[in-house]
C-alpha cells in the first residue's frame, strides 16, 4: 500500500516533496485517514484522489491534525476530500461497527489483536473488558466463542451510544453488558471477584487500572490482557521493558502470576510500540 501510493503520486508530485508524503494511512469503513506534515499539506488534494484510486470504496478522505489524546482517546480530524462526515460502518471478523471516528476512539490496526483475544476465550466465562470504546473486543469475542458475559465498559457518553447500536446490530445482545461507568467505579461496587478473564485495551492508564483489573478476577484468578505504550531505542526491547514495569507493580501485591506472553502490537511512531501482556494471575 505504501509503495503503491508512492507510485501514483511520484507522477505528480516533485521528489523534494514526495519524501515529506506518510505511505500508511487507515481505512475506517469508507472513510480513509491520512497524515500530512506541513510540507505535504499543499498536495493534500492530490494525496486524497491517490488514496480514494487506490481504494474504490473510499467516500471520504480526513486529515489527522493531531495526536490521540483525552480522556476519550479522540483525534482532531480534517475534512479532505469526498463527503464531509466523520461516521461510518467498518466491517472487520465478520462483524459491523458503526463509529464516529471523530467522537469516538477505533483503530483498525487492532483487528488481527482483537480475533487474538476472542479465540483465547473458553466457553461460561465470564469478562471484563474495562475500556470498551464501541465494543469491538467485546461484540467479537460474543460473536467467535461461547462466552457467557461480557461487562463492557466506557466513559464516552458517545461511543457508549454506538456500542449499545452495535450490540444490537451483531446480536450479541444478552451476552455483551453495556455500561457507562468509570472501570473503576463499575468494578469496586458491582464486578469485584466476577471476571475469569480482564481486558485493559487503555495503553495510557493501564498501569493505573492494575490494581481494579486484579479485584475483577475471581478469587481463583485468571487472564488479564494488558496493554501498554513503550518508548525503546534500538539497543532496547519495549516488551521487556513493560514486562519489567508490570512485574514490580504486581510484585507489591502478594498473589502468584505468570507473563505467559509479551508482544509488540504494532509501531505508533519513531520508536513507540504497543506492547500487549498476557498475565495469568493465581487464586487471591
Amino acid at each position: 500500500m505504501k509503495k503503491r501510493l508512492r507510485e501514483l503520486l511520484s507522477e505528480i508530485l516533485p521528489p523534494e516533496d514526495l519524501v515529506y508524503v506518510y505511505g500508511s494511512y487507515d481505512i475506517i469503513g469508507d472513510i480513509a485517514i491520512i497524515r500530512l506534515p506541513e510540507e505535504a499539506r499543499r498536495h493534500c488534494a492530490a494525496i486524497a484522489e491517490a488514496v480514494m484510486n487506490i481504494h474504490k470504496n473510499v467516500k471520504t478522505v480526513l486529515a489527522q491534525a493531531g495526536a490521540v489524546q483525552g480522556d476519550f482517546r479522540l483525534r482532531t480530524l480534517a475534512h479532505v476530500a469526498g463527503e464531509n462526515r466523520t461516521n461510518t460502518v467498518h466491517r472487520e471478523s465478520g462483524c459491523a461497527f458503526s463509529v464516529d471516528i471523530e467522537k469516538c476512539y477505533f483503530s483498525p490496526r487492532l483487528h488481527n489483536e482483537r480475533m487474538r483475544i476472542a479465540k483465547q476465550v473458553r466457553g461460561e466465562e465470564v469478562v471484563v473488558n474495562m475500556f470498551a470504546g464501541v465494543g469491538c473486543f467485546s461484540i467479537l469475542i460474543a460473536k467467535h466463542s461461547d462466552v457467557a458475559k461480557v461487562y463492557s465498559m466506557d466513559i464516552n457518553p458517545v461511543a457508549f451510544q454506538y456500542m449499545s447500536e452495535n450490540i444490537r446490530v451483531n446480536r450479541a445482545y444478552g451476552r455483551v453488558i453495556p455500561i457507562l461507568l468509570d472501570a473503576k467505579e463499575v468494578i469496586e461496587k458491582k464486578l469485584h471477584h466476577m471476571a475469569d478473564r480482564v481486558l485493559m485495551p487503555l495503553p495510557e492508564k493501564a498501569l493505573e487500572y492494575l490494581p481494579y483489573a486484579l479485584l475483577a478476577l475471581k478469587e481463583h484468578g485468571g487472564m488479564i490482557h494488558y496493554y501498554d505504550f513503550e518508548h525503546a531505542m534500538k539497543n532496547e526491547n519495549p516488551v521487556q521493558k513493560v514486562t519489567r514495569k508490570v512485574v514490580a507493580k504486581l510484585e507489591s501485591f502478594d498473589i502468584g502470576f505468570e507473563i505467559v506472553l509479551g508482544r509488540i502490537v504494532r509501531s505508533t511512531g519513531p520508536n513507540w510500540y504497543q506492547v500487549a501482556l498476557d498475565i495469568m494471575l493465581g487464586p487471591q
